[in-house]
């Protein structure tokens, strides 16, 4: 990997992204909830930004970078629905047409949510690789500008400005778990957090059923899984990109994996006793949260979780529709409140 090692971004690019960022995306709340759950522990509330996720940093980043003349002609990308609904929304802010090529199996709110903010919604396969290659079809054909969805160092840069606002707000932290996609969000938070206090520990999350950040580090390079499949339908590339898996190799302590049983009570959780809204995705990181203490309860001695030291878990996106969450309720109504004492 040594041929991206001068590509790794540096937390001063992340600084400049933040500069460029700040009149336009919300600077959302670090919320402790110590008190909740007898445990240091704060939600970074990615799901209370622009569009619903924190992906809208990486795409205004990257967009605004764009020269004027190319940027006017419009811009397109792939996703499995945030990032599709941030190029959406920041192209509109900077008068880009914006065209979104989006699975089969979006769900309904994120592909609203994409037509909403007045992208073109072309809808493709199942796969990332699927959708990919329709999208570079059509940018080949309309002489639009792609926006990568994580795989480039502007939007790295640009989602790393979240590790910049939790060193800002609670320097002392101890553990920050980011759940893991293709990567861009957790590389940009590690780069930025690493080279600025080395002592923190980052712990990269995926689902079970989706671990293609894990299998790639134990095959050391990016591989491609043969198939996905989580309730975490924003964490399902099939492959890494070359430049999130050299950060996450480079700066990541640990990579854990979590099953969708986790997700849901997570899920659950959160809009029960947080009063927060947010979408399997991201709630992955307080499941493998929830995951370390009780093995640190049960078992002794886990490294990952220390209740004594500040962790954070970033909570990345809130789009899911009221009649999936219903139905998250039901099927996990079982798990309350007083579970949660089980974190200590």
């Amino acid at each position: 990997m040594e041929k991206w090692m001068s590509q790794l971004i540096s937390p001063e690019a992340v600084e400049m992204a933040a500069d460029r960022i700040r009149n336009v995306v919300v600077r959302t709340p670090l919320i402790n909830f110590s008190s909740r759950v007898g445990a240091c522990l704060a939600l970074k509330c990615e799901n209370l930004q622009l569009a619903g996720a924190f992906k809208i940093r990486g795409a205004y980043n990257f967009i605004l970078q764009i020269p004027e003349q190319r940027r006017l002609r419009g811009v397109i990308t792939y996703s499995s629905g945030n990032h599709a609904q941030a190029v959406a929304y920041a192209a509109r802010g900077l008068g880009a047409p914006a065209v979104v090529v989006m699975p089969t199996t979006a769900p309904r709110v994120k592909v609203d949510g994409a037509r909403s903010y007045g992208a073109e919604v072309i809808v493709e396969g199942t796969t990332s690789l699927e959708r990919q290659i329709r999208a570079e079809m059509e940018a080949d054909a309309r002489g639009l500008t792609m926006v990568p969805p994580f795989d480039h160092p502007n939007i790295i840069a640009g989602q790393g400005t979240v590790g910049l606002e939790i060193l800002q707000d609670m320097p002392n932290t101890g553990t920050v778990y980011v759940p893991i996609g293709g990567g861009g969000l957790i590389a940009g938070i590690a780069a930025l957090i690493k080279q600025r206090v080395s002592s923190i520990r980052i712990v990269g999350v995926e689902p079970v059923g989706a671990a293609a950040m894990s299998a790639s580090l134990l095959a050391g390079k990016p591989i491609s899984l043969a198939s996905v499949d989580s309730i975490a339908d924003g964490l399902l590339p099939v492959r890494p990109g070359d430049l999130t898996y050299a950060h996450v190799k480079e700066f990541v302590d640990d990579v854990v994996t979590v099953d969708d049983d986790s997700i849901g009570r997570s899920v659950v959780w959160l809009a029960q006793h947080a009063k927060l809204i947010v979408e399997p995705s991201g709630a992955a990181a307080l499941a493998a949260v929830m995951n370390a203490s009780l093995e640190r309860k049960t078992h002794g001695g886990n490294t990952s979780f220390n209740p004594d030291r500040e962790t954070v878990a970033v909570i990345s996106g809130g789009n899911i529709g009221f009649d999936t969450l219903e139905n998250f309720i039901q099927d996990y109504k079982s798990f309350s409140g007083d579970s949660v004492s089980s974190w200590q």
